[in-house]
């Protein structure tokens, strides 16, 4: 069953820090990034089965806190396909 985990943090420096410890902590896959007021506002969408998302998400939404703020950490299992439209959209 596959799911997506969205981490979205106040400043770059906390979003690459959300997505190392995403990445590195389960078996995920970056889908999508949206930056925001400069940069400031940063969202990260990982995909991947619900397990490895849910572990993905809590590491990475520890890790960003430490280095800034976190506004949202949702994971969404079973993603409608209309939703996925949305997060692969150029």
């Amino acid at each position: 069953m596959k799911a997506i985990a969205l981490l979205e943090v106040q400043a770059l420096v906390a979003a690459i820090a959300g997505l190392d410890a995403m990445v590195k902590a389960a078996d995920v896959e970056l889908i999508h990034v949206e930056k925001r007021l400069g940069g400031r506002l940063v969202t990260v969408v990982v995909q991947g089965e619900v397990s490895a998302v849910e572990a993905a998400a809590k590491a990475g939404s520890a890790a960003a806190k430490e280095v800034g703020n976190v506004k949202l950490c949702e994971v969404i299992a079973r993603p409608h396909p209309e939703v996925m439209k949305f997060l692969t959209t150029g």
